[in-house]
């Protein structure tokens, strides 16, 4: 068992290296500084004892301002050295590149629930490809969860109500350990996982083989199956707003304000609703807490982002009586 403990975990995306060099200097530095401190400490002690024979007033000593300059200055230096550099690869690990490919994360006690832009659905395993940026947008159903894969220096908390986003990008085909390192509760020890890093076109195969239908033609679904079109119908007589061309626009508020429609204002929109209600429209959405689930938000999130002009579904109420008496089939029509 001794033998399958890692030591130092490989590192296996982007943002890795840079991580491993800051723990590394952030060790030398502190070991450094103990180590100094505990051998002057010593030093001291024996190089100025009481020897048997000697007053207990010490002799005079002469200040020295250029050593104060020095220890004053120097760790000033090395904090704001140490500040910039960490500052730098905190931003650059919660800056995903413009391409980066939109995976969704739901966390629930106890396990990881995943969501693919193509439709695919995984629990406790995530497939991703190798050499191509990740996004990874997270909610939690219940508590708060924390998402860390250590082969990736991955390390994000997953919050209920609110969405978190981290990215990675793997650098190296394989199967790494995915754990919740926020303790959720009485099973928190088996909410584990793993990711399976594979090549673009073997990634592409097992897209294509598990292909469930698109994330935004659930969205679609879901979107009618709550009726949502009563209202956002986007006709001239519609009551509530218009979601067409909606996600990342400025929508104006009520109360003067200009936010942009991203994912977290859609859900809150769908959840609590009277918090930001639309200029020139009326508070009359109910909410749906309770009834929508976390995973469907995320599918009508996906709905609204591919909801480009006059795709909204025709609204219909009734149907016109039939023109004619439907044609019997020959195999029903009377002997």
């Amino acid at each position: 068992m001794i033998a399958d403990i890692a030591i130092w975990v490989p590192a296996a995306s982007t943002n890795a290296r840079s991580v491993d060099l800051l723990t590394l200097y952030l060790t030398v530095v502190c070991g450094s500084v103990g180590l100094l401190v505990a051998v002057l400490l010593i030093y001291f002690c024996v190089r100025y004892r009481q020897r048997p024979g000697e007053t207990a007033n010490p002799p005079p000593t002469r200040q020295s301002h250029a050593l104060e300059w020095f220890w004053t200055l120097t760790p000033i230096g090395i904090f704001i050295f140490t500040f910039l550099w960490s500052g730098a690869i905190y931003y650059a690990a919660f800056s995903p590149p413009a391409d980066a490919m939109p995976l969704y994360v739901v966390g629930k006690q106890w396990m990881w629930k995943f969501q693919h832009p193509g439709g695919q659905r995984e629990i406790g395993t995530l497939h991703v490809p190798v050499g191509r940026p990740v996004k990874l947008v997270m909610i939690s159903e219940d508590v708060i969860h924390s998402l860390f894969v250590p082969a990736f220096r991955l390390h994000m908390d997953v919050l209920p109500a609110r969405y978190t986003s981290a990215w990675f990008q793997a650098t190296r085909p394989g199967t790494y350990h995915l754990f919740c390192s926020q303790y959720c509760g009485t099973n928190h020890a088996g909410m584990v996982g793993k990711v399976i890093a594979m090549e673009p076109a073997e990634y592409q195969a097992w897209l294509t083989y598990l292909g469930e239908g698109s994330l935004a033609l659930q969205g679609r679904q879901v979107f009618l199956k709550y009726r949502c079109l009563s209202c956002h119908s986007a006709t001239a007589t519609a009551r509530a707003p218009n979601l067409e061309v909606l996600y990342g626009a400025h929508v104006p508020l009520r109360d003067g304000r200009t936010i942009v429609a991203d994912d977290s204002y859609l859900r809150e929109s769908i959840y609590q609703p009277s918090a930001k209600v639309v200029a020139g429209h009326l508070d009359v959405m109910p909410s749906f807490a309770g009834q929508v689930s976390e995973e469907e938000i995320i599918a009508l999130i996906a709905y609204f982002r591919a909801l480009h002009a006059g795709e909204t579904p025709p609204r219909v109420e009734s149907f016109p009586p039939p023109t004619s008496t439907p044609p019997i089939n020959s195999t029903d029509a009377a002997p």
